[in-house]
């Protein structure tokens, strides 16, 4: 019966650690942590990023958890090895699927992978910190709602708008200060 709790304590970690990480990557990699994160918000340069630190801190955690189970605080492993495997998930979902670390390229056509991965592109959709939607890595509202969200935040481009720009600086309101002699 022991494996029947041990196995509930592993899953229960796993959602637990999809919300953790949605609030963590909300408040703080897109808020203090910011400097770490920021790399992961502009084009990799090498096969790391300086947001990689946050995985390890991470990883370091749950090595102490499931350490500290093995010396007898039950179930410390368990919460541990769940905290694992959410790193596995998050490693191939994530990094492999979303950001093609991986050595080959796969691009889903369909269904929930599809979801989560069109979902983390409209999170990279956003410029900076501020104003970014779906913030989880297994859990994604559905794309229509991001994007509503997005342009709820952000306006949406008219393409009347794009036409006014330096060339046609003419079309623009008199009421602009001059430039200085």
């Amino acid at each position: 019966m022991l494996w029947l709790y041990n196995t509930l304590i592993v899953l229960a970690t796993i959602a637990a650690m999809e919300i953790i990480a949605a609030l963590a990557h909300k408040y703080i990699m897109h808020g203090w942590g910011w400097g770490w994160h920021l790399s992961h918000h502009e084009p990799r340069k090498g096969w790391f990023e300086v947001n990689d630190l946050y995985a390890v801190v991470f990883a370091v955690l749950s090595i102490v958890l499931i350490y500290l189970g093995s010396i007898g605080y039950w179930p410390l492993q368990w919460i541990g090895a769940g905290m694992t495997a959410y790193g596995l998930l998050y490693f191939m979902v994530h990094d492999g699927l979303v950001h093609q670390r991986w050595p080959f390229r796969y691009v889903p056509r369909r269904g929930y992978l599809k979801r989560l991965y069109m979902a983390h592109r409209l999170h990279h959709a956003v410029r900076g910190r501020e104003g970014c939607v779906s913030f989880g890595f297994l859990y994604a509202p559905s794309v229509e709602k991001l994007q509503a969200t997005l342009r709820q935040r952000h306006g949406r481009r008219r393409r009347r708008d794009a036409a006014t720009g330096p060339q046609n600086e003419a079309a623009q309101p008199a009421s602009r200060e001059k430039p200085a002699p």
